[in-house]
């Protein structure tokens, strides 16, 4: 498929119900793809089994459908691709771009640095393992240089992985593998040409980017929406139970959503969802995000 084809995604974690945050980019991922007439896509990234609640990656999509939020293609499991993440993680060993690690986050803690993400990895392992200790994780080689993303909304964000985050870890202690390596695989896997998602997650687009470039594979676009959060300014999360939405009077939810955006709302209560998809898909207006309140909810 051409990587002109619009093609975007909606990838939510099954750690709980469908909330107003998550809800937020879910629309705000599906309106961009409708309105450039592009492809929709769901992946359930469900790679850390320990946090999964039984039962909700079924209930997350079936809210989706209750919101008329319909999906182009098969659903996509993380945890079922994990053959081609090891794949992954043995060519950048190979590559000497990556190396084992036997540090426990104990001794990180004792002798890192902290940076803007957390504990900066001094690289004790760089040179070897340690002996005596059984290798648990795998980390990537950061170099020191600036990567830049140009965000759709944000603008150009700046960040030195080599300096500022460290050699991340790509498959963890308990032998997952992390989710800046999945995702950064499966985007390319999908061909996703725009990824449209939650302005938490902007701290982590360059150590995606870095990896794509180590990769050969091509950086799609990408938009960071303003964060839904409460009154005391904490982003609404699915492991607080935090304003989970209501499929069953799904119009409500999504004119807050819209509203939150800065979005255009019909003048009158469309009758169904699919009916205000028709009204806000053709109105859709990412400068208007730029008004967007992220004041509590």
């Amino acid at each position: 498929m051409s990587r002109t084809t619009y093609r975007g995604r909606f990838a939510p974690s099954p750690t709980g119900k469908l909330h107003f945050g998550s809800l937020v980019a879910a629309v705000g991922s599906f309106l961009d793809a409708r309105h450039h007439q592009g492809e929709w896509l769901v992946r359930i990234e469900d790679l850390d089994r320990t946090r999964e609640v039984p039962g909700s990656a079924a209930e997350i999509l079936s809210s989706l459908e209750a919101f008329a939020l319909h999906w182009d293609g098969e659903v996509i499991y993380q945890s079922r691709r994990t053959e081609r993440y090891a794949e992954v993680v043995e060519q950048l060993l190979a590559a000497d771009l990556a190396y084992p690690c036997s540090c426990s986050r104990k001794e990180i803690r004792e002798r890192a640095q902290i940076g803007p993400e957390g504990p900066i990895y001094p690289g004790t392992c760089r040179s070897g393992k340690k002996p005596g200790i059984a290798t648990n994780s795998i980390r990537l080689v950061t170099q020191d240089r600036d990567i830049l993303v140009e965000d759709r909304l944000q603008g150009m964000f700046r960040q030195n992985p080599g300096t500022e985050i460290g050699d991340f870890v790509i498959r963890r202690m308990d032998g997952y593998h992390a989710y800046q390596l999945a995702v950064v695989v499966d985007d390319a896997w999908q061909k996703i040409t725009d990824v449209v998602r939650g302005a938490d997650l902007l701290s982590s687009t360059p150590r995606q980017c870095y990896l794509q470039q180590l990769l050969g594979l091509e950086q799609p676009n990408y938009l960071h929406l303003p964060l839904a959060v409460d009154q005391s300014g904490r982003k609404l999360s699915k492991q607080d139970r935090d304003r989970p939405v209501e499929p069953k009077d799904p119009l409500n939810s999504l004119l807050s959503v819209l509203a939150f955006l800065q979005q255009p709302l019909p003048p009158e209560q469309p009758e169904s969802p699919e009916a205000l998809w028709q009204w806000a898909i053709p109105r859709w207006r990412t400068e208007s995000l730029r008004s967007a309140s992220s004041s509590g909810l």
